[in-house]
Formats: C-alpha cells, structure tokens, sequence
C-alpha cells in the first residue's frame, strides 16, 4: 500500500522539507525466544512482538544510516530518506524502533512525527499514535523490553551529538543501558567548577552554596519543604524551592564534600559523599548531563565526564566507572522548614537567591498526573507517585516503606523494621538507621523510580 503525503519535516535546530511518499512492505522474521512478561505488562501494552535474531544486513544498516543519521547530519530529509524508511519497516524488526525513538525525541514536525510513529506501528504491531508518540513507542519498547539493535550506541550516538553539543564525551562505551538514555529537554551544564552565577542553557548546578542561619531565613514559610541533611553534628536545609531549579549542589558540611542531586522526575533528593576516595580519583564534580533513563536524571563528573547511575550513585562509563568507584551515600529527610529548623535549631541553609527568583512546585503542576517522561511499566504494588522511604538492608536487598503507613504508625510509637533496617522520625521527617544506631544512607522517593531501580525491591508493609 502506497500513501502519498506532501508535508515539510522539522528536526530540533534543523529544517527538512520535501513532498514525499510512503509504503510499507511485509517481511517474515524469526522469533526470538521472549522472556516471560508479567501480566501486569501484557495487560497495558500487549503481547511482545516477534524479535529477530542476529546481526542487521549490510543493506539495512544503510537505511538506518540515510533514514536517522544522514538526516541530522545534513539537515535534509528526502525521497531517500523515507525509501530508507519503507526499507526498515518492511524489515519488521522492532529493535529498529529504539533508532526511530531517539530520532522521534528531536522532531518538532507533527508531518515528520506522523511519519516515525506509523513506521513504529509496523515494526511493532502496535498502534503507536501521532499524540504523545514519542513516549508511547518508548513505553512499549521498555515495558517489553525490546533488545536494542546491535551496534545501537554508534547510532545513537550520532544523532544524539549531532543535534545537540557537549555530548560527544558522554555518549562512550560502559556499563550502562543506552536504550533507556533519552533527551531531558535541556543542555548540559559543563560550567567549569565554582562558577555557580555563570550563565547557561542548562540546569545549573550550585557550587559551595553561601548558607545563613536559621534566624535570618525570613524567606523560608514554616511549611516549605526543604531537604536535611547532617554529617558530623553539622545540619543544613535544602530548601525544595532551590533545588528544583539547581538539581544539583556540590557543597561541604561536618568536614566532609557531598555531591547532591535532586531529580524533580523522582521526587528524589540523594546525597553521595564525594571524598575519601581511593587513591588516583578526584573529588567528582557533579553536573547534569540533560539526559535521563526512565525519568530519572542522569548526572556525570566535570572532571572526567563519568557518567554516574544518579540513582545508585555508581561510575558506569569513563574513567571512573574503570575504576569501580561506587559514592557513599548519607541520608536525606524531605520535611518541612518549620520542623527542621525547631529540632536542629543550629541549622544553616542555602540563601534565597539560588533560588533564582522562582518558586515552582513540579509536585502539584507539571507531575501531577504521573510521569511526564516515558518509564515503560511501573510495579504495580503501588501508585507510581506513592512516596516511599527507600534502603539497601545488610543482605543487600533493597526495601522501600510506604510513607505514609509508616509514618502513622512512628507516631504511634510503633517499631518498623526490616532485617537491620530500622525507620525512625527525624524533624517530622523519616530515615533508615542500621541495627546499632548507624545512618543508612536512606531517602525519599516515589516508587515508580525506587521500584525500576531496584526491581524486586522489598515493600513494607506487605
């Protein structure tokens, strides 16, 4: 079936225009043996496709050149392109569709999204609709977790650097799933060290933050929430307000350098010790890259341009991740001003003007009805925005507690414990001590992003 369409194609930072055709052809392929998907997936996003096995042809790897690539490259879209295009769909290789996803991220066409989401729907056997297709291929292609195509990186790679600068040092060889790295909608921030007032495209971290006392905070409402930390006797607020708009702080406190991160996406403020290390690595720099993987920011090390695991904090590309360097993490109690400042009353926090003169409250707008970047499936024990106080127990095992059945039941003076996980109240907020007493590095997330990054998690109470 031939359908004819004159339409004018849109790239991000690239203009492409032709009239042009489309058609599909039918190829039979072999399947590959599927994993067994939970029920739960088969329900939302149906049966799994069939999956080819093996190496692309020679000829379909140049089509996957002059359809993804060539485009960036050239900014022109063509009559090659969509033969290049009827060549892949015929092809019926799903793993193909992690290509056209990184492509579809960039479009700002509707003509040309149009196009990409109807070849995702012949590779896939799916409807992937014109609406939000982007994010519907890629929920699909992680839900059934579609293999990427072989030598996906160098594909990827250069439509990703193509389109956008500063990413060529990213995108290397690691110990990290490329399918899942998509665009953030922002630059990288590669500011060099403590120039946190420099201007920048980018989501701009804070380096060595000025703080004030508590007194002098008068521009902090008791209600506002902030993010505590204390190392050594020493406690700082993190106002949320802040944070949302750096996402990043790299800061001293109690004698000891953290690296701080904050993903709006997770409803999640980490803190990583960035010292103490082994011999040979600097203290890592965070800065984000203006990636993410399933909605969780991605971050990496100014100096050396690792690519961190910001959820698990662990080096997986460059020379850090060579190096095995796994941060330390130290907890993190999301409460309100009012409560923290009254239990730890000799508490600095950060001043206003980091704040850049915004205050926005992603919660309650932006993220209010879920994700708004593709996560594929959610474990469906709870609501994907349930906020969940996460810890790796000394067995290793990850366990999440449902925040509000646990904080209810720490008022009533009930004991909550996992293995030698034990939950307590810190300044009407929560976190993990160990058995002795000892801080577990602890925090608060929702439970789509604890769930996908530690699957299998434990879940209290169950």
């Amino acid at each position: 079936m031939a359908v004819a369409i004159g339409v004018r194609f849109h790239l991000f930072l690239a203009g492409l225009a032709l009239a042009v055709f489309l058609s599909f052809g039918i190829q039979t392929v072999r399947a590959e043996a599927e994993k067994a998907l939970p029920d739960y997936v088969i329900e939302t996003f149906g049966t799994r496709p069939a999956i080819p096995e093996g190496p692309l042809s020679e000829d379909l790897q140049n089509a996957i050149r002059v359809a993804f690539v060539d485009p960036v490259k050239n900014g022109t879209w063509g009559r090659d392109q969509m033969d290049a295009l009827n060549e892949i769909t015929a092809s019926k290789d799903p793993r193909i569709g992690w290509i056209i996803s990184d492509l579809m991220r960039f479009a700002t066409s509707p003509q040309l999204t149009a196009v990409l989401a109807s070849a995702s729907s012949e590779l896939l056997g799916a409807e992937i609709r014109t609406q939000n297709a982007w994010g519907m291929l890629t929920d699909h292609l992680i839900a059934w977790d579609i293999p990427a195509p072989p030598d996906y990186l160098a594909s990827k790679r250069a439509i990703f650097t193509g389109v956008i600068p500063g990413w060529d040092r990213i995108f290397i060889e690691g110990d990290i799933d490329w399918r899942m790295v998509s665009w953030g909608g922002v630059l990288i921030d590669n500011r060099p060290h403590d120039r946190t007032d420099d201007l920048c495209n980018c989501i701009p971290a804070a380096d060595n933050p000025e703080v004030i006392s508590a007194a002098e905070a008068t521009w902090l409402d008791d209600d506002d929430i902030v993010f505590g930390i204390t190392i050594n006797g020493e406690s700082r607020a993190y106002p949320r307000q802040i944070m949302e708009v750096r996402e990043m702080v790299n800061d001293t406190l109690g004698g000891r350098d953290l690296g701080i991160p904050y993903c709006t996406l997770c409803g999640a403020a980490q803190a990583y010790f960035t010292d103490n290390l082994p011999d040979g690595i600097e203290r890592p720099i965070l800065r984000t890259s203006g990636l993410l993987i399933r909605s969780n920011k991605v971050m990496y090390d100014l100096n050396t341009y690792s690519v961190f695991d910001t959820f698990l904090g662990h080096a997986v590309t460059g020379p850090l991740a060579e190096k095995g360097l796994q941060l330390e993490q130290t907890s993190v109690v999301t409460t309100d001003w009012g409560r923290w400042k009254k239990e730890h009353p000799d508490t600095t926090v950060l001043k206003e003007r980091y704040a850049l003169g915004r205050d926005p409250d992603f919660r309650n707008t932006r993220d209010a009805n879920g994700p708004i970047f593709p996560v594929g499936d959610v474990d469906p024990r709870l609501p994907v925005h349930e906020d969940i106080i996460g810890a790796i127990a000394a067995s290793g095992k990850p366990v999440a507690f449902q925040r509000s059945k646990a904080m209810a039941a720490l008022q009533k003076g009930e004991e909550i414990a996992f293995e030698n996980v034990r939950l307590e109240l810190d300044a009407g907020g929560i976190k993990a001590v160990g058995s002795d007493g000892a801080d577990l590095g602890s925090h608060q997330a929702f439970w789509f992003a604890w769930s996908q990054f530690h699957p299998g998690t434990a879940l209290w109470p169950e």
